[in-house]
């Protein structure tokens, strides 16, 4: 660990920041990333859990798949905790994975080394004059020119604390010069809590840094079925056709889980399951499935595309959104007993545009429910002329599972095996699990650092993008903070309240009653 001297901010050793700037590298290699000048990678909030449990764990599997090389990279912990650089790693340690072989703990132990640990406050000069001596003393070491170096800082850190830490990091902590090096910056949602507060978090973070030094994360952009969706609806043929109005009946986004807050009550609380999960997470996804093909793969052909759509999406009709509440959110000591927050949400966006005008996008979350998964749900419409007369055994859906089990299944109707010509409903199924054995499927948070060293913010949310999104729930949200709008209660276990059923059927949603998708096995 490392702290402050005054000794050394008389003799000014902690260097002068004054005309630090910025570049960018728009290289996109496959390979390992390897540039000019050494890599920094700063972990603000590096004692929190988002930090352990998702960002260390995310660096280690790069650094174990050798994206990050040993001899390039240096790993920075910043908090006001005051800590050891061993105390760190042993906080870590045990979230980085079993050790199942001794090259493996070899692997483990070369990255914990690579970590060292400054303590300091966010809003203080002395803290981050410190951080950049010991990032500048790691540059000097690996004989990088100045200005060349990359720094790269992922806040781990509640919104609050953003605007401070970036001054700090703009007077601090920037490159000198503009020699092929530059500086980005990682900031976690949520990006404020409505239009108004976002916009003033955006027009601070504006300030300080352009549009391309800042990667806003929304971790499902980083998950490998929502990754594939452009390259399924663009590079297969026979979807071209079929995704529009005149096929698709409805389309479902949803996010179960099984269990409730489990001691995040007092945050959750502040936000409710729109602003946690629907605002970002499940809108994003709406964005990729609903988006007009782009004219190249650039990051910013692909996000023009997706500000498209947003600004597509009509104003929600309060009749088409259910809110709800399960019994015994409130019994957690650190939840208001007067609680009008959601823990569940079924709203009915509708795309005001020539592809889907007609076809509602319904958007479902929920907390304490009887099942846990995140999907993708397209219905098609019914079979015209239907000969068979098959429509009671449901309808075609396309299905993409997110998570768990990641799969995609397309839900169809087939003649039953036998003598008598019946139908039944079956499945083309392919289930990653199953499919690709030996293949590790890379988490979110690796694949969106990696994109970060990279400079491609294909998988990042724009401003722009981010201001539309929170244009279309802001007057709901408000409506529920004003307690105009009042969630239903539910049982835990449940598929939440029976109005949000009714909701989907109202919609246009029609349930298939009989039929249960089962994950493959190699048994």
């Amino acid at each position: 660990m490392s702290t402050v001297s005054d000794t050394s901010l008389r003799n000014g050793s902690l260097g002068n920041n004054s005309f630090r700037s910025e570049s960018f590298s728009e290289e996109k290699d496959m390979g390992l990333i390897r540039e000019a000048g050494c890599l920094s990678i700063i972990v603000l909030g590096a004692s929190g859990d988002l930090a352990k449990k998702k960002t260390f764990p995310a660096l280690f599997h790069l650094f174990q798949q050798g994206f990050l090389q040993e001899n390039d990279v240096h790993i920075f912990g910043y908090a006001r905790t005051k800590l050891s650089d061993d105390d760190l790693r042993e906080r870590i340690h045990g979230y980085l994975g079993k050790v199942v072989s001794t090259e493996n703990a070899e692997v483990l132990s070369k990255f914990l080394q690579l970590i060292k640990y400054v303590s300091g406050s966010y809003d203080s000069d002395k803290g981050f004059q410190l951080l950049d001596m010991q990032v500048s003393e790691h540059e000097t070491s690996k004989n990088s020119q100045p200005g060349t170096s990359r720094r790269l800082f992922y806040l781990a850190l509640p919104p609050s604390v953003y605007p401070s830490v970036c001054e700090m990091i703009r007077r601090h902590c920037m490159n000198q010069s503009d020699l092929g090096g530059w500086t980005r910056i990682v900031v976690e949602k949520p990006f404020g809590k409505d239009l108004e507060s976002a916009e003033d978090l955006s027009a601070q973070l504006g300030e300080l840094f352009d549009e391309k030094q800042l990667y806003r994360i929304d971790h499902y952009l980083g998950k490998e079925l929502v990754q594939n969706l452009l390259v399924l609806r663009f590079a297969n043929r026979f979807f071209m056709p079929l995704w529009n109005r005149d096929n698709i009946d409805n389309i479902q986004i949803v996010f179960r889980e099984d269990f409730g807050t489990e001691g995040r009550g007092g945050y959750f609380d502040e936000y409710g399951i729109i602003r946690d999960i629907i605002q970002n997470h499940l809108l994003q996804v709406l964005c990729l499935v609903a988006m007009e093909k782009p004219v190249s793969l650039k990051p910013e052909h692909i996000r023009d595309e997706k500000v498209k759509v947003l600004q597509s999406v009509l104003p929600i009709k309060p009749e088409e959104v259910v809110l709800g509440q399960y019994e015994g959110y409130k019994d957690d000591p650190t939840v208001s007993d007067s609680s009008n927050t959601p823990t569940f949400a079924t709203a009915v966006l509708r795309i005001h545009n020539e592809r889907w005008e007609g076809v509602p996008f319904i958007l479902k979350a929920g907390k304490a429910l009887n099942s846990r998964k995140a999907e993708i749900r397209v219905q098609f419409k019914d079979v015209p002329g239907d000969i068979f007369k098959s429509k009671k055994q449901g309808r075609n859906e396309f299905v993409i599972r997110l998570q768990p089990s990641e799969a995609m299944y397309m839900k169809l109707t087939v003649k039953k095996p036998g003598l008598q010509m019946s139908t039944i409903q079956s499945e083309l199924d392919l289930s990653y699990g199953l499919r690709y054995q030996d293949v590790k499927i890379p988490e979110a948070y690796e694949r969106l650092i990696l994109d970060t060293i990279r400079g491609d913010q294909q998988h990042f949310v724009r401003r722009d993008e981010l201001r539309v999104a929170w244009e279309i729930f802001t007057p709901l949200l408000h409506s529920i903070d004003e307690g105009q709008v009042k969630p239903i209660s539910y049982k835990p276990g449940s598929r939440g309240p029976a109005e949000a059923d009714e909701l989907l059927a109202k919609a246009g949603y029609v349930q298939t009653h009989g039929y249960i998708w089962i994950p493959p096995t190699l048994a």
